[in-house]
C-alpha cells in the first residue's frame, strides 16, 4: 500500500515538469514558421504549468525523489519564463510571469517547513534570482526587438517627409510653370508663332526638371545602398536661373540680390533649404497672385544669420486666397518645420498695399571682415 501512494507521489510530482517539458516540446517541434507563431502561444501553457507546479510543492508529501523531480522542473519552467518574456503578447504575459516566478522562487521552501522566517525569506530571494534572469534574458532581445521597428518606422516616416518635401517644391514647382506656359502658348499660338514655340520649348525645359526630381525621388526609394544616379539637390547657385526661368515664363518680373559671401557662408543643408524656400515662394505668386508685377528675393546677412526675403506686389484681392492656402497647404508648415530644425525660422504675411512676404532667417558663418 505504501509503494503505491509512493508511486502515485511521484508520477503527481513528476507531472508539472512533463507538462512543461512537453509545452516546449510541442512549440519548437515543427517548421520554423510554425515554430514563431507556437511560441508566442506559450503564455497559458506555462501559466497552467506553474500552477501545477505550486499546487504539488505544497500539497503532495516530500519525498527525496519528488526534490530531483522539483529541480527539473525548475529548469524548464526559467526555460518556459525565458520564451515566454520574448514571444507572448503583453497582456498574455502580465498573467503567465507572475504564477511562473513564484512557482520558481518558493519550490523549496516546503523542504525547509523547520527553518525560521528570515531564512525562508532568504531561500525565496536566492531562487528568486534565476527567475528575473530568464526574464530579462527573453525580455532584452524584446525590447532590441522593438526599439529596432521603432527605428524602422522612423525611418520610414522621415523619408516619406522628405519625399512629399521634394513632390512639393520641386514637381509642384516645374508643373505649374508648365500649365503657366501651355495657356500663355494658346493665347499666341494664331497671332504669333514664334512666342508660342518659345513657350513650348520653356514646357519642355520645365518638364525635364520635373523629371529630374521624380528621378530624385525614385533614386530616394531605392535605398541608401543605391548609386546616385542623378545631380544633388540645387542651392542658391541655382537662383538666378530659377529667377530668369520664373519671369520668362509669365508676366511677373523677378529680381534676386544675392551678396557673394552670402552664398560662400550658407552650408549645403542650408543653401538647399533657401532653395527651397524661394521655389515654394515663387510657386505660391505663380498660383494666387497672377497679377503680380514684380517679385523680389533679397538676401541680407547679419553676424550669424542670413536673411531671406521674397516679396510681391500683388492685388489686395488675392490676399484672401493666400490666406487660406498658408492656413492648409503644407508647403510653408513643411518649409517652417525645416528651418526650424535648421536654427532658424520663417514667416509669411501680408505685405505692404495687397502684397505678400515671406522672411526666413537660416543660420550662417560668414567671413569675418579684415581691417
Amino acid at each position: 500500500m505504501g509503494e503505491s501512494a509512493g508511486l502515485v507521489v511521484g508520477v503527481l510530482g513528476a507531472l508539472p515538469s512533463l507538462a512543461a517539458a512537453g509545452t516546449l516540446v510541442w512549440a519548437v517541434g515543427c517548421p520554423r514558421a510554425t515554430a514563431r507563431r507556437r511560441l508566442g502561444r506559450l503564455a497559458r501553457p506555462a501559466t497552467v504549468c506553474a500552477v501545477l507546479s505550486l499546487a504539488t510543492s505544497f500539497a503532495l508529501p516530500k519525498t527525496g525523489a519528488g526534490s530531483g523531480w522539483k529541480l527539473a522542473e525548475v529548469a524548464v519552467l526559467l526555460l518556459l519564463l525565458a520564451v515566454v518574456s520574448r514571444w507572448s503578447p503583453l497582456r498574455e504575459l502580465a498573467s503567465a510571469l507572475p504564477p511562473a516566478v513564484l512557482a520558481v522562487a518558493l519550490w523549496p521552501l516546503p523542504l525547509v517547513a523547520g527553518e525560521s522566517f528570515a531564512e525562508a525569506v532568504g531561500i525565496a530571494t536566492f531562487w528568486l534570482l534565476p527567475a528575473v534572469a530568464a526574464v530579462v534574458a527573453g525580455a532584452y532581445p524584446r525590447r532590441q526587438e522593438l526599439r529596432r521597428r521603432s527605428a524602422v518606422a522612423e525611418a520610414r516616416s522621415a523619408q516619406r517627409l522628405q519625399l512629399s518635401r521634394d513632390l512639393h517644391d520641386f514637381v509642384a514647382h516645374d508643373i505649374s510653370g508648365i500649365v503657366v506656359q501651355a495657356q500663355a502658348a494658346r493665347f499666341v499660338a494664331a497671332t504669333d508663332p514664334t512666342q508660342a514655340l518659345r513657350a513650348l520649348e520653356r514646357i519642355e525645359k520645365a518638364g525635364l526638371s520635373a523629371l529630374a526630381a521624380m528621378d530624385r525621388t525614385v533614386q530616394m526609394l531605392h535605398g541608401p545602398e543605391a548609386a546616385p544616379a542623378t545631380e544633388p539637390l540645387p542651392g542658391v547657385s541655382q537662383l538666378p536661373s530659377l529667377l530668369e526661368d520664373f519671369t520668362s515664363a509669365g508676366a511677373t518680373e523677378a529680381h534676386l540680390d544675392l551678396p557673394p559671401p552670402v552664398a560662400e557662408a550658407l552650408s549645403r543643408e542650408v543653401g538647399s533649404a533657401a532653395y527651397r524656400i524661394v521655389v515654394e515662394a515663387l510657386t505660391n505668386v505663380r498660383r494666387h497672385a497672377p497679377d503680380a508685377s514684380r517679385v523680389t528675393v533679397v538676401f541680407t546677412p547679419t553676424a550669424t544669420t542670413v536673411e531671406l526675403r521674397v516679396t510681391d506686389d500683388g492685388d489686395a484681392r488675392s490676399a484672401p486666397a493666400r490666406r487660406r492656402a498658408s492656413r492648409g497647404g503644407l508647403g510653408l508648415p513643411a518649409l517652417t518645420e525645416h528651418a526650424q530644425a535648421l536654427g532658424g525660422t520663417l514667416s509669411a504675411g501680408p505685405h505692404g498695399d495687397g502684397g505678400w512676404q515671406l522672411t526666413a532667417v537660416l543660420p550662417a558663418t560668414l567671413p569675418k571682415e579684415t581691417p
